[in-house]
């Protein structure tokens, strides 16, 4: 039996509720209207009795727009890039930069092997680096126990390959961390990671006498990293002089955690969004990037841009990136198995190295932009498009409103509202 009271969140038995109770009990909480209650359940690209089995209480489903990316090559092969995000510009941005780099040869990348680290933590060891090197003496023994536990991935070559013992001094004292690293091949690898990590733990409380508290894969997946770079050409990009302020843009970025994060976040702008579109966990591959950036102490671009003897651009680019082809929403999801046929990736590895060049391309868009006319002018005319069509306009009349307003420089709102009225009446 199910309660529920007046304006409470607090309801016995909500996750065991077929999805339309759940949404039938959602929408009084809410008031929803009979529409905003058929918008969620609209059936789209993702069932709902799919959606029901990824997560929990379900209640719909959301689009994002679907886009694909184009004039990428990289290492010498042709892409087709699949991105989802709601951020205007990008896909036009990163099209746009991938020409760019054509002339001299596109963008090449390269990603390391699969490497996941699992983290067990030990506490109460009143002896902590002397346990350390009685954990090392076990070490074959303890990789035997973790690679019992997925026979399938030890036959395709992957496994736990190495272990590693730190000793991390804390405000509640001294404890140690026990790395397994775990080569988990084409998938994310955090289920099989923590499967191990929990599976050794008893033996690691055994030989040093400890508490195994947390046994967890870390998302700053320093062993899985991902590596792009180009070349382009000076005049592809508006001369010599727009070179120079890029790489004065790109210094301040390395020197400077304000300008840092907003760079950060353009390239995360492309290589999140080909996560979406492929289904990967792209709050890790976030958390990881960041936490990269930072790993020296202060917080950096994950990029960096010179010039080199001729005048022309150089780009770089390392981050941690922990992607997979198969397991979890890569496999279930349908549009992300649409998403990884169009790219033709076949491990990865390659998709690793796909979303690392996107990443860079993204940054030089967005650099180029900002050194020259700003960011807002290609911006503010998608943005416009919203807009438009948040006020109403559809068809036609949504160009004929952006142009209005791009004319007027007045891209907002309330002006949008007052021309599809405007346009509407003399209709």
């Amino acid at each position: 039996m199910v309660i529920l009271l007046a304006k409470t969140s607090r309801i016995q038995g909500f996750y065991r509720l077929p999805l339309h109770k759940r949404l039938d009990i959602v929408a009084e909480f809410s008031g929803l209207s009979e529409d905003e209650r058929n918008l969620l359940i609209k059936e789209g690209n993702l069932d709902l009795e799919v959606a029901d089995r990824m997560i929990e209480n379900v209640i719909g489903t959301m689009a994002y727009p679907f886009a694909v990316a184009v004039n990428f090559l990289i290492n010498g092969k042709d892409y087709m890039v699949p991105m989802v995000l709601e951020e205007p510009s990008v896909v036009a941005a990163a099209s746009n930069a991938a020409r760019w780099t054509r002339k001299t040869g596109g963008v090449w990348a390269h990603a390391s092997d699969s490497i996941m680290i699992g983290q067990i933590q030990v506490v109460g060891v009143p002896d902590p680096y002397g346990k350390k090197m009685e954990l090392l003496m076990h070490k074959e023994e303890i990789l035997r126990i973790a690679n019992e536990q997925d026979p399938v991935l030890v036959k395709l070559g992957g496994g736990a390959k190495d272990m590693e013992v730190r000793v991390v001094q804390t405000r509640k004292g001294e404890m140690i961390v026990v790395h397994l690293l775990v080569d988990v091949k084409d998938a994310m690898g955090a289920n099989a990671v923590n499967t191990m990590a929990e599976a050794v733990a008893p033996y690691i409380e055994e030989i040093t006498g400890g508490k195994v508290l947390l046994r967890i894969v870390s998302n700053l997946a320093d062993r899985r990293i991902v590596r792009a770079w180009c070349k382009v050409d000076k005049e592809e990009i508006g001369g010599e002089e727009v070179v120079d302020r890029i790489v004065l843009a790109s210094a301040l970025a390395e020197a400077d955690p304000y300008r840092a994060a907003t760079s950060n976040k353009g390239i995360l702008n492309g290589v999140i969004a080909v996560a979406l579109a492929t289904g990967q966990d792209h709050r890790a591959i976030e958390a990881g990037a960041h936490a990269y950036a930072a790993r020296n102490g202060k917080y950096t671009s994950l990029s960096r841009w010179e010039k080199d003897a001729d005048g022309n651009l150089v780009g770089t680019l390392e981050m941690p990136l922990a992607v997979g082809i198969v397991g979890g929403a890569t496999r279930v999801h349908p549009i992300a198995r649409i998403a990884l046929k169009i790219l033709g990736v076949r491990s990865a590895r390659e998709l690793a190295e796909v979303m690392g060049a996107v990443g860079l391309v993204q940054n030089l868009a967005a650099l180029r932009a900002l050194v020259t006319e700003g960011i807002q002018r290609g911006h503010m005319k998608l943005h416009a498009r919203n807009l438009a069509m948040m006020a109403g306009a559809r068809g036609e009349l949504v160009d004929k409103v952006v142009e209005i307003m791009i004319r007027e420089g007045k891209i907002r709102f309330d002006r949008a509202k007052e021309i599809v009225e405007m346009l509407t009446k003399a209709k």
